[in-house]
C-alpha cells in the first residue's frame, strides 16, 4: 500500500499548480488524468517543429504582474498579441469590434462617424427590453455588426438561434473606437515558447503521474491500473462535479468542441494564428494555424479547425453552459461540496465556472492558501 497526502484528479493547470504548491511544502501527491498525457487541455506537442495546440487555441494573458511573474519561472513567453481576423462571406474583418473593423464595414473613418452610424442603426430598431441575445446585441450595436461578425458566430457556439438564447449571454460587446487590433486590454501577454506542455511537466517534477487512470475505477477498487493499491488523505477533484455525486442533483450541461487537424504543404496557409467564419452555413466557427502561435518559418504548416457541439457522455466536456438553471443546480452540488471536508473541486469542470488561464492559476494559489 502507498500512501499519498494528496490525489490531483486531473493533470490540467489547475491540478498542476496545486500539486507544485503542496509538494514545495513537503507533502507527497500522486496525480492522475484519464487522458494518456498531461497537460489537460492546454496540452502542446512538437510536430515538425510546431507546437500544436492539440485542445484549441491558448493565449496566455493577464493584467495580475503576481500571476504573469508566477508563470514566467516555468517558461519564457514571446510577445504574441492575439488579433484575429472574421471572415464574412467574401469580406475580412478585423477583431475585436474596433475602427479597422468600422472602416471596412461602412467606409468611414473617424470615431464620430462610426459613433453616429451605430447609433442610426441602434435607434432604427427601437428596442427597449431585449427578450433575447439577438435583441440584446442588436440594441449594443446595432445591424451590421451584429449580421456579420456575430448572428452566425455565436449560432454555431451556441447550436441554437440567437433569438431562443438569453439575453443576459450579451451583458456587453465592446466596441473600440481606435485603430487597434489587440483583442485583450490585458498588460501581460504571450505564447510560452517551446509549448504549455513544458509549464505541467516542470510542475510535476516529484510527483507519481498515473496516465489513463480512470477517477472512479480507483475510488471502487483502491488500486491503480497496474495493481498498486494506493490510499491519500485528501482528495483534489478537477473532473465535472456532477458526475463525482453522482448526477445527484440532476446533470448539468456543458459545450463541448471538436477538433479537425491537418498538416499542409505550403508555408502559411491564412496569414493569422485565428481565423473566425461567422458565416451559419461555414459549420466550423475558427481555424488555428499553429505555427503563427510562434512566429514559425517552417516550410509546412498544420491547421485546426474548431466546430462546437452539444456535450454528451463519452464525449470531452469543455465549456460550462452558465444560464440561471444549470446555476442554480451547480450550486447545489457546491453546497454539498462545502460540507465534504476530504475533497477539493477545481477548475472549469469542477468549479463549473469558465476560466481563462491566468484565473485558473489564480484559483489554484487561493485553494493553496486555503488549505495550508
Amino acid at each position: 500500500m502507498k500512501k499519498y497526502d494528496y490525489l490531483v484528479v486531473g493533470a490540467g493547470l489547475f491540478g498542476a499548480t496545486f500539486a507544485y504548491e503542496a509538494m514545495k511544502r513537503g507533502k507527497s501527491v500522486l496525480v492522475i488524468d484519464k487522458r494518456n498525457h498531461i497537460a489537460g487541455n492546454i496540452y502542446t506537442k512538437e510536430e515538425d517543429g510546431i507546437n500544436v495546440h492539440v485542445y484549441g487555441a491558448h493565449i496566455f494573458h493577464t493584467s495580475d504582474k503576481k500571476i504573469w511573474e508566477y508563470m514566467n519561472q516555468f517558461a519564457e513567453f514571446n510577445n504574441y498579441i492575439n488579433s484575429p481576423v472574421a471572415i464574412y462571406k467574401d469580406e475580412l474583418y478585423n477583431l475585436p469590434f474596433n475602427m479597422n473593423t468600422f472602416s471596412k464595414m461602412w467606409g468611414i473613418k473617424t470615431p464620430a462617424e462610426a459613433k453616429a452610424k451605430i447609433a442610426e442603426q441602434i435607434k432604427e430598431l427601437g428596442i427597449t427590453e431585449p427578450k433575447n441575445l439577438e435583441e440584446q446585441a442588436l440594441s449594443l450595436v446595432g445591424t451590421d455588426v451584429y449580421e456579420k461578425l456575430i448572428k452566425g458566430y455565436t449560432q454555431k457556439q451556441w447550436g441554437r438561434p440567437c433569438t431562443e438564447l438569453p439575453s443576459f449571454i450579451i451583458k456587453r460587446l465592446p466596441l473600440r473606437f481606435t485603430y487597434d487590433n489587440n483583442y485583450f486590454n490585458d498588460r501581460f501577454q504571450g505564447i510560452p515558447m517551446g509549448g504549455y506542455t513544458q509549464i505541467v511537466e516542470k510542475m510535476l517534477k516529484g510527483a507519481d503521474i498515473v496516465l489513463e487512470q480512470d477517477y472512479f475505477k480507483l475510488a471502487k477498487e483502491g488500486k491503480l491500473n497496474d495493481g498498486t493499491e494506493v490510499s491519500w488523505d485528501k482528495l483534489l477533484f478537477t473532473g465535472q462535479i456532477d458526475e463525482y455525486y453522482d448526477s445527484c442533483f440532476g446533470p448539468l450541461e456543458y459545450r463541448s468542441v471538436r477538433f479537425e487537424t491537418e498538416k499542409l504543404d505550403c508555408d502559411n496557409y491564412q496569414g493569422n494564428a485565428v481565423v473566425n467564419y461567422t458565416e451559419a452555413d461555414v459549420p466550423y466557427t475558427r481555424i488555428i494555424e499553429h505555427k503563427h502561435f510562434e512566429f514559425g518559418t517552417q516550410p509546412t504548416t498544420i491547421i485546426s479547425r474548431e466546430y462546437s457541439s452539444e456535450w454528451k457522455p463519452g464525449v470531452e466536456p469543455y465549456y460550462p453552459v452558465n444560464n440561471d438553471k444549470n446555476n442554480a443546480v451547480y450550486q447545489k452540488y457546491a453546497d454539498k461540496a462545502a460540507s465534504d471536508k476530504d475533497v477539493i473541486f477545481g477548475g472549469r469542470l469542477g468549479q463549473y465556472k469558465y476560466y481563462d488561464m491566468d484565473k485558473v492559476v489564480a484559483a489554484a494559489l487561493e485553494c493553496v492558501v486555503q488549505e495550508f
